[in-house]
Parts: C-alpha cells; sequence; structure tokens
C-alpha cells in the first residue's frame, strides 16, 4: 500500500474563475500533501501550457488521451462541460487510471451505464462529484436522525431556486437551456440535492414526478439576444421512501425573492428544517434549525467542530474536499467510501424516472 502523493492530473482547468480553479484547487491544497498536482490537458495545447505556467505544473500535455495514458498521473480528474464526460472519462478508463468525473456523470443513462461497466472492468477506483454527500452539515443530519432527533421520519419536503434556468443567462452558460448537452436544472442542482437528501433519509421506494417548461425564452445579457430554450424550469416531484415516509419536492428556475432552499424533516417527535441561499445543496450555505421531545420553538442547532475540522473555510471547496478525502482513503487502502460511477448510475436512473413521468421502483 503505496502512501506516495496521489498524482493528480486534470482534463479541464484554468487559472481563473472556472469550477475546477475555485472549487478543486483549494480542496485538494487543504489535504496536505495527499495528493499532487502535477499535470493539465484543456481544449486547446496553447491552453493547457498557459494553465501550467500560471500554477507552476509539470506536466501540460497536447490532449487529454495524452494526459490520460502518461505514467506521470495516478488520478485523472474530469471537470469539463457533461456533454465531453463520456468520451474523456472513457479514455482515462481504458488506460488503467482512477477516474474522478463531475456530476452528471453522462449525458444520460445510456452513457453512465457504460462507464460504470467499464469502471468495473477495470477494477479502478471512480467517483462522481456528488458532494452534497460529504458536506458536514449532511453528516451532521445523519446523526441526528440516527440518534432519534424527530424520532420516526414521517415526511419531508423540499423547496429549491435553481439559480440558473430562470429569465436570463450568460452566454458562456447559454448551454444550460439545452437540454440535448445534459446539464439541466434537473441533473445539477436537483440530482446533487437528491443524493444529499437520500444519504440523510435514505433511498426510495418510489418516485415520479413532472418537469415542465414554462418559459420560452431565455435573455443572454452579453449580447441582449433572446433564446429558445428546451430545458424545463420547473420540477414537480413526490415519493415515498423505503423507510415509509413521504417525500414531495419542488425546484424552479432563476432566483426568488422569498424562498431559495428549504428543506423540512418532520418526525413523530420533532422537527427539523434546513434553509440555504441556493437550491444547489452541492455549496449551497445551509442553516439547520430544530426542535425536539418539549421544545416548543426551533433552535439552531450547529454541526460539531470536529465535522469542519482541516477542511476549507469556504463552503465549496470544504465539500469538494470532503470527497476528495474519500478517495484518497479508497485508493490508497482498496476502500469504497467515495460516491462511486454505480451510486450515479443510481441517480441517472433516479432522474430519468422523473423526468419520463414514470416510478422509479
Amino acid at each position: 500500500m503505496s502512501q506516495q502523493p496521489i498524482r493528480v492530473g486534470f482534463i479541464g482547468l484554468n487559472p481563473d474563475s472556472h469550477w475546477a480553479a475555485t472549487a478543486h484547487l483549494p480542496a485538494l491544497k487543504s489535504l496536505g500533501d495527499t495528493f499532487e498536482v502535477v499535470a493539465v490537458a484543456n481544449s486547446t495545447p496553447e491552453s493547457g501550457k498557459r494553465t501550467a505556467e500560471a500554477l507552476n505544473l509539470p506536466y501540460a500535455f497536447d490532449t487529454p488521451q495524452a494526459l490520460a495514458t502518461s505514467d506521470v498521473v495516478d488520478l485523472v480528474v474530469v471537470t469539463v462541460k457533461v456533454p465531453y464526460h463520456y468520451e474523456l472519462a472513457t479514455a482515462a478508463l481504458e488506460a488503467g487510471k482512477h477516474v474522478h468525473c463531475e456530476w452528471p456523470l453522462g449525458n444520460g443513462v445510456a452513457e453512465a451505464q457504460k462507464l460504470t461497466e467499464l469502471a468495473a472492468a477495470k477494477g479502478v477506483v471512480a467517483t462522481v462529484g456528488t458532494q452534497m454527500r460529504t458536506a458536514p452539515e449532511i453528516t451532521y443530519l445523519k446523526q441526528l436522525i440516527a440518534d432519534g432527533y424527530v424520532g420516526k421520519v414521517l415526511s419531508s419536503s423540499l423547496i429549491g431556486s435553481g439559480g440558473n434556468w430562470g429569465a436570463e443567462s450568460s452566454a458562456e452558460l447559454a448551454y444550460l437551456f439545452d437540454k440535448t448537452n445534459g446539464a439541466t436544472m434537473l441533473t445539477i442542482p436537483f440530482g446533487h440535492t437528491l443524493a444529499g437528501v437520500q444519504d440523510v433519509l435514505g433511498e426510495f421506494a418510489d418516485i415520479s414526478g413532472r418537469t415542465l417548461k414554462v418559459r420560452e425564452t431565455v435573455r443572454i445579457t452579453d449580447t441582449g439576444e433572446d433564446k429558445q430554450t428546451s430545458t424545463a424550469d420547473q420540477i414537480l416531484v413526490h415519493g415515498q421512501l423505503q423507510s415509509g415516509a413521504a417525500f414531495s419536492a419542488h425546484y424552479r428556475g432563476g432566483m426568488s425573492r422569498a424562498t431559495n432552499f428549504l428543506w423540512e424533516i418532520n418526525g413523530t417527535d420533532g422537527d427539523i428544517q434546513i434553509t440555504g441561499n441556493i437550491g444547489h445543496g452541492q455549496f449551497a450555505q445551509m442553516t439547520i434549525k430544530g426542535a425536539s421531545g418539549s421544545d416548543t420553538e426551533l433552535q439552531t442547532l450547529v454541526p460539531p467542530a470536529e465535522l469542519l475540522a482541516d477542511l476549507p473555510e469556504g463552503t465549496i471547496a470544504r465539500n469538494v474536499a470532503g470527497i476528495y478525502r474519500l478517495i484518497a482513503k479508497d485508493i490508497q487502502t482498496g476502500s469504497r467510501e467515495a460516491p462511486s460511477f454505480a451510486d450515479a448510475l443510481k441517480l441517472h436512473q433516479l432522474l430519468d424516472a422523473i423526468s419520463q413521468g414514470n416510478e422509479y421502483l
């Protein structure tokens, strides 16, 4: 069992405000010498070289395939747009590399299924970035539920705002309004959040829903152009958890002047309310309140300090660091605790059932 730093190669890393730089790099840095970022490959050789120079990385590869097959890389991290996940993750798996891919894993169930089967055949650590699952607030909520804070869970309800998928968008994010790209309000904020909800409350016995496209166009703020949309801006879901508890959810595009994230868990002996600043559970700033037993009013419940120890202060990097902690353990010890491609496939299937208006069993 090697305890040498795990050498990371990024496919899709720019030293500016993009997700990999603002979330992944500080997350990895917070874990000390567990990981070492050594390589990058971007859409062009020139972009990769600029990133390597800016971040002082020893290797910049001309193509993602060259990075995936290089002996200097142990873990390939895929942080590009969803339509490219399948091709790039496949190349890394075929090369026998461990792979961490952003969520959604693939553009639909079929791609996720193929990637899951290939990862199993290769026997590597293949993980997905559903990082709400490692948020300290989620770990704390799991403890509260397991310890009987609310008694038997009777129901849970959720309201969220997608942030995007509203009236306006930048040109850079306009691809989110084309459902063929697989990066929709259903797959991104709702999918991330549903993964966290199941970690706290357990899996679903059945679930069904509807997705509605109420807005016909989106205004591109860079140009003033109005573009047709094909993605849903309203998601309505209801179902029953395996515990027997009822579940309902409503997500809406854009942001609200009222509620942007509200999740309630109601039980025989208590109630919990989780609020946040946006419906993206993977990086929402969450506040937990609860009342149990003879309590007559909700009181703030703060996760124990040990759940936050040695993690970055910012919510985004902190939750991503939680995923990388598990990835390191899986690679170094042979455990399988990080959210896996198999987990991602189940989530894809769940969301597909909702989008088709079918029950998921």
